[in-house]
């Protein structure tokens, strides 16, 4: 165990040196920032679950999911994967418009999750079965069905007869 002439020692060689001094200040300035900005931020997700009633549970057709895209409607978000839809809301940080994955909101992104690809071509305007996708690739889309059942609410589906 240190003793206290040790912590002293190691207290005076911070101090000794101007450029030591600057350096303290500068991790201490950073950390703040960093730790404001975190906390901020948490603040900002809170008011944004607030914000959003709780919606009753219901289908959607590919055409009712698009008004979901956190513009249009009020700052919702929901995310279709493999026939069930997601409220992704709470993470409109990442889906929301400006996210890096904002292109996903108000789609089916199973398809899109399945080839790691966020190309328009991705996204299909009519019921996309999956078929022709590589058995990887299915598994890649069920690892993401199951990290969103994790995280996210459910409990809507695309209704694939209404569209």
């Amino acid at each position: 165990m240190p003793s206290f002439s040790t912590a002293r020692k190691f207290f005076d060689d911070i101090i000794s040196s101007p450029i030591n001094i600057c350096l303290v200040a500068l991790i201490c300035y950073f950390s703040y920032k960093l730790f404001k900005k975190d906390s901020r931020a948490i603040k900002d997700d809170k008011s944004q679950q607030k914000r959003l009633e709780k919606m009753p549970k219901r289908d959607f057709t590919l055409v009712d999911l698009k008004e979901f895209d956190g513009v249009k409607s009020n700052g919702r978000i929901l995310i279709g994967i493999l026939g069930r839809v997601f409220d992704v809301s709470a993470a409109h940080q990442f889906y929301g418009p400006g996210g890096p994955y904002s292109v996903f909101a108000g789609r089916d992104a199973s398809r899109a999750l399945a080839t790691f690809s966020v190309e328009p071509d991705q996204f299909k305007e009519t019921y996309d079965d999956l078929s022709d996708l590589k058995p990887s690739q299915m598994d890649q889309v069920k690892e993401w069905e199951m990290q969103f059942l994790g995280s996210f609410y459910i409990f809507y589906f695309i209704n694939i007869y209404d569209i």
